[in-house]
């Protein structure tokens, strides 16, 4: 592949210094013209023809020559650069130059188009080769194209950080508002891709306006005492207008020269790392400072910075796991595929990223060049302690929080107290943190946690997670016994051999104990409940004391009348196999927010039956326990309560009003009789599996219950009419024999549920779309009457329905999307009433003439439509007529 014209001895100097080859039509005006700007920028001498493109197979002298006299090639690949063969032609000379060994250097670049579809000639790639495939120079195209694919290069859906698509996002933004002057600003965790990002955006657009400016780091050089804030509204002002001789003397002075100055020229500045107000009031205060389409970026782990400044918003999400072995890869390998034995250890080291770039960045760069071995050991090593450099730029946003919000942040990060936002607030003010939910709002806003769509759970992204943890373990990384919080079950374990209960979660540390988290057992119930009563400030208790053979904890060791065995100091009590028939007497629990005891022994909260008024319980959770009865008049403000399973329950006592209750769950319990008193913001009532229960009584009407599951029970008739907004209910009842459910919100009821009903009534239910009704003969033969009034958007009648041999009345009136009946409807024999007023029908299935002493009821219109004439009879007005078979 030698050309007669290059030389094989390395050329010490270049006439320029790149050559651009692209597919002019697909990146001329776009990714090309960017490039090329930018590196003309750098003082860069970049060859790039902007001929038209040329009819001919045979690149031009003067091209060929621009090849031979350029240092670096840069060969952009995009969908349709294989359909033009002088493209191809520029390549083949470019590959012939890299072989000779001139001291040439080629990179490839993947705009919108796989590496592998151009090393296989495949996908939208392959088609557009495909009209040249036959021609007799393809052999050799297709060879420098294997060649040049197999030298490092770029994928541009990666080379962001995996942004790309955040990167559109934000050019599409800025395109929508032309004429105005638009503030957009990046958000997301450190190390999320924000600066990468923003720095993408800019150089693709800076050549659009008179001025630019990229401010770096205005964090770290607006608090600096060499810098400050008007060394850097000085910079902007030299960077836009090109001049060094520009001085600010003071930050006032700043403002009012950036006004000034900026008002009359369009200009882009882009503001890295912002991480407060006044450092955007002093390099972009007003809108009017700026020429109309000037272009204003800033980047920030503050979310509340940006609202305050009425900026748009866009949030850096992390990264793929496809999108994060990708850059792992071009950092580690310098290319898109990894060396075979190296692959399943990319794939740990990605998912110990989980998706941030700054640390596959990082990790990449420590990795670069080792053994699998030496690979093994930095990720042993990451698991005990990570990176300086991924900690030391994730902890800024930590060091930034007010004192307060900093415990919030490290209980949920040692904790890792996984729940939705709603629980979560409830756990942090139960340890102490009144203004939980505002903490939380902070911690979004500086991106150090995330609320998930789906259901609204706090997520904190791992890599915050390891920093939260090395914040903890700094100061005495070597005692953790002076540790506020404990994860590791070594440490726990040594702690509890040589220390039994002094172990400390939050805060102070071993002057006070207020949390503790206790899962292994060597000691007695004895030595515990002595343990517990020396604790007075303990607010929050996790314990497991699972009892058999190889455990000592049990409940056959009594409280004495006096003795103080949990402190009342207690909010937050969760133990699970609490060995015990009760809680102590001596034990007040005025403070007590949640009560957790699945799985234990309890029978009655309180010994012989005391009644204790808890006024601040919340929750209260007896899973599975042994409670017989249980009163909650005792619990005036509870709002959750959960006694699935147990299976001695008989007796559950409602107070005239249960203002506050949201849940209820009495699955698998031995209730016979449920009567719900006032409790009008209950949205979920679970009754699965309750084999005794006969009756249930809704006196009042519960307008949020949206959530009704019955499984399994005895109940013969349930009218919900107490339950207008019901959006899900689940029976499994063979004994329910009628059913009333008015103007609920159920989209879809299943008879099969329900196979002995007689009386089936949905009116009103107007987001009912589907009746679903099973084929077998064997089901719903006890069906009498189906009522379906103005349930307004049901469309079809299931054929199923002619199998209901007792059905006699049939009432689908003001159901105005029916517009048909199922046409072997007159095998219902027993049907005695036919209602059609309202509906969309205007056809009758042949077998309903065949039917004698059926009723059918609809307007006098309508009745005649069907031939009928003298038969009809007014019932009651002259419109609404009846006529019988």
């Amino acid at each position: 592949m030698a050309s007669s014209s290059t030389s094989s001895v390395p050329k010490t100097s270049f006439k320029y210094d790149v050559f651009l080859s692209f597919r002019g039509e697909d990146v001329r005006k776009t990714f090309v013209d960017h490039l090329y700007h930018a590196l003309k920028r750098e003082s860069i001498e970049t060859y790039k023809d902007d001929k038209n493109l040329k009819k001919g197979k045979q690149i031009s002298k003067e091209l060929m020559e621009a090849i031979e006299e350029s240092r670096f090639h840069v060969i952009v690949f995009s969908k349709n650069y294989a359909s033009s063969s002088w493209c191809l032609n520029e390549l083949v000379k470019i590959m012939e130059c890299q072989m000779t060994k001139t001291g040439q250097t080629f990179y490839p670049i993947f705009y919108d188009v796989e590496p592998t579809h151009v090393r296989k000639q495949s996908g939208e790639f392959g088609e557009a080769f495909s009209e040249l495939k036959n021609d007799e120079a393809a052999n050799g195209w297709r060879k420098a194209l294997v060649e040049a694919t197999s030298l490092c290069g770029w994928n541009l859906s990666t080379i962001a950080d995996g942004h790309e698509d955040s990167g559109q996002c934000v050019v599409s933004s800025l395109n929508a508002v032309p004429n105005e002057v638009f503030m957009i600003g990046i958000w997301g965790m450190g190390g999320g891709g924000k600066t990468t990002l923003a720095r993408a955006v800019f150089d693709q657009i800076c050549n659009e306006f008179e001025g630019s400016s990229f401010v770096e780091n205005v964090r770290e050089s607006s608090t600096s005492p060499l810098l400050g804030l008007k060394l850097l509204q000085q910079q902007v002002l030299r960077d836009v207008f090109k001049r060094q001789d520009i001085f600010i003397n003071g930050v006032l002075e700043g403002k009012k020269e950036m006004k000034k100055k900026m008002h009359g020229i369009k200009v882009l500045v882009v503001l890295d790392d912002v991480d407060h107000i006044n450092q955007l009031k002093a390099l972009a205060g007003e809108r009017n400072w700026f020429k109309k389409g000037s272009v204003i970026i800033i980047t920030t782990r503050d979310e509340q910075v940006l609202r305050s400044h009425d900026v748009e918003l866009i949030q850096v999400n992390l990264l793929s796991n496809e999108e994060a072995l990708s850059l792992f890869y071009m950092n580690a390998f310098r290319t898109e595929i990894p060396i075979q034995e190296y692959e399943e250890l990319s794939r740990e080291v990605v998912s110990y990223a989980a998706g941030l770039p700054l640390t596959i960045t990082v990790l990449s760069s420590h990795l670069r060049g080792r053994s699998t071995r030496g690979w093994k050991g930095v990720l042993k090593s990451l698991k005990r302690m990570p990176k300086k450099e991924v900690v030391d730029i994730l902890e800024l946003s930590y060091t930034s929080l007010e004192d307060d919000i900093k415990e919030i942040f490290l209980d949920i990060a040692c904790m890792r107290l996984d729940h939705s936002i709603d629980q979560l607030v409830i756990l942090l003010e139960i340890c102490g943190h009144f203004e939980a939910r505002c903490g939380l709002d902070v911690l979004k806003e500086k991106s150090l946690i995330t609320i998930s769509n789906d259901d609204e759970r706090v997520v904190m992204h791992d890599q915050i997670v390891e920093m939260g943890k090395n914040i903890v373990r700094r100061p005495h990384r070597k005692e953790p016994h002076k540790h506020s919080h404990l994860w590791e079950q070594q440490e726990i374990e040594h702690i509890l051999a040589n220390n039994l209960v002094r172990i400390t979660f939050i805060r102070k540390g071993t002057e006070a104990t207020e949390c503790i988290e206790y899962f292994y057992w060597e000691l007695s119930s004895e030595l515990f409940m002595k343990g517990l009563r020396k604790m007075k400030k303990l607010r929050y208790l996790l314990a497991y004391t699972e009892s058999g053979d190889e455990y000592c904890f049990s409940g056959d060791w009594k409280f004495d009348e006096v003795t103080e065995y949990i402190p009342n100091s207690l909010q937050h009590l969760l133990w699970m196999y609490y060995p015990f028939s009760s809680l102590p007497k001596t034990f007040q629990a005025n403070n007590l927010v949640m009560l957790a005891m699945p799985e234990s022994e309890i029978v009655q909260l309180w010994e012989e039956g005391e009644k204790k008024i808890l006024k601040k319980l919340k929750y209260l959770n007896l899973w599975n326990s042994k409670l017989k009865t249980l009163d909650l008049g005792m619990t005036p403000n509870l709002t959750m309560l959960g006694l699935l399973g147990c299976r001695d329950l008989v007796e559950l006592l409602f107070p005239l009003h249960c203002l506050e209750l949201i849940f209820i769950d009495l699955s698998h319990t031995k209730l016979r009789i449920l009567e719900l008193r006032r409790t009008p913001l209950l949205s979920e009532l679970r009754l699965e599996g309750c084999d005794d229960l006969v009756e249930i009584r809704i006196p009042f009407i519960c307008p949020y219950l949206t959530m009704l599951y019955l499984g399994c029970c005895k109940l013969k008739s349930l009218d919900l009419q107490g339950a207008p907004n019901l959006e899900s209910l689940k029976i499994l009842c063979d004994d329910l024999t009628e059913l009333h459910i008015p103007g609920a919100k159920l989209r879809t009821f299943d008879l099969a549920l329900t196979p002995n009903l007689k009386r089936l009534r949905l009116t009103k239910c107007s987001h009912l779309v589907e009746l679903q009704a099973p084929e077998d003969l064997g089901l719903l033969e006890c069906l009498e009457e189906l009522i379906l009034s103005a349930c307004t958007v049901l469309r079809d009648i299931p054929n199923s329905i002619c199998k209901m041999k007792r059905l006699e009345w049939l009432y689908l009136r003001d159901c105005v999307a029916v517009e048909k009946l199922p046409e072997e409807l007159g095998r219902l024999k027993c049907l005695k009433e036919l209602n059609i007023i309202g509906t969309n029908i205007r056809h009758l299935p042949q077998s309903i003439f065949e039917m004698k002493g059926l009723r059918i009821v609809g307007f006098r219109r309508l009745l005649e439509s069907f031939g009928f004439t003298s038969e009809i009879q007014t019932l009651e007005d002259e419109t609404v007529c009846y006529v019988e078979l």
